[in-house]
């Protein structure tokens, strides 16, 4: 048995999981155990659980991704809300459903996120203590990047345009779901996009390589306010004080990974702290390209091992 579909009681619904186990795994024994975020608009069958979640329980660890509320096989409506505060609230009640299992040792849990993930996993760490290490690939700041244009236009402009969106929803007119990357790399370029995270995020999402039915790289717009004023890093000079690693490729893109992960890994109050840049990939190559996974997992495994 290497993995196991679980899920967990939330607020009221329930989100789905997969466990993924050590081959060699015995429910009679205890074992570290790690927690993988997905990114924004990806879900547990990508990158956090294919790849990273895949090779951590190879090294030895139980480790738990599951989708976020409102999107993949989780539960929440409407669908597809991308809302920061939910999403790490979320770990909360992985972490409670967590200790309920007899082999997963309660005091070595860790957290590991990638992109939007990434951040969302160092936000939460700040005030859930039961969390003991964090790794972020590929890290990026959500929040930060709604109001750096990826909404659509400036943060006024488009707190303005959500504003009437949702009064409108309010008197009866449908959600406005909109699809936060292009049809296809073509499509993209087509349009005048030259940015390499979102012509490569499509790549990833949009063809075989990486798509997955529960990954939806999609938006309910009228919910995107609240990730305005939201900031992944606030606070974390004083409460972020557990051992971190954030690994981050050296081809800067419009997501912003880059600047976030210099910026996070300044501001951390953690004494212990490493900014892992690997050159010469990109955020998506840090995805699933077996290099880049290669050189970050060089350093993930034996940052969880020392620190759980």
């Amino acid at each position: 048995m290497n993995t196991q579909k679980i899920t967990f009681k939330n607020v009221a619904w329930d989100n789905a999981g997969i466990l993924h186990f050590p081959a060699d795994f015995n429910q009679n024994k205890k074992y570290p155990t790690i927690i993988s975020m997905h990114p924004i608009g990806s879900c547990k069958e990508q990158t956090a659980g294919n790849v990273y979640g895949k090779a951590l329980a190879e090294a030895g660890f139980v480790v738990l991704v599951f989708d976020a509320s409102f999107q993949g096989e989780s539960g929440g409506t409407p669908r597809y809300i991308e809302n920061p505060y939910q999403r790490t609230d979320d770990v909360r009640y992985a972490i409670d459903y967590l200790e309920t299992l007899s082999y997963v040792d309660a005091e070595k849990i860790g957290i590991l996120g990638v992109c939007g993930g990434g951040a969302y996993s160092l936000n939460i760490a700040m005030t859930e203590r039961r969390i003991k290490a964090v790794v972020s690939i590929t890290g990026v700041n959500f929040g930060r990047l709604l109001r750096d244009g990826f909404a659509g236009g400036s943060p006024m402009e488009v707190l303005g345009q959500i504003a009437s969106q949702r009064s409108s929803e309010a008197k009866g007119d449908d959600l406005l779901t909109i699809n936060m990357l292009p049809e296809s790399v073509e499509v993209g370029k087509a349009a005048g996009i030259d940015d390499i995270d979102v012509l490569e995020a499509t790549d990833y999402y949009k063809t075989s390589r990486g798509q997955a039915i529960g990954g939806a790289t999609s938006a309910v717009y009228s919910r995107l306010g609240i990730g305005m004023g939201w900031d992944a890093f606030y606070l974390a000079e004083t409460l972020l004080t557990q051992p971190i690693l954030v690994v981050v490729g050296d081809k800067p893109g419009g997501f912003g990974a880059y600047r976030d992960g210099y910026e996070i890994t300044r501001r951390a109050a953690s004494q212990k702290k490493e900014l892992l840049v690997i050159k010469g990939f990109s955020h998506y190559d840090l995805y699933d390209q077996p290099e880049p996974v290669k050189q970050a997992l060089e350093k993930v495994v034996p940052f969880f091992k020392e620190n759980l």
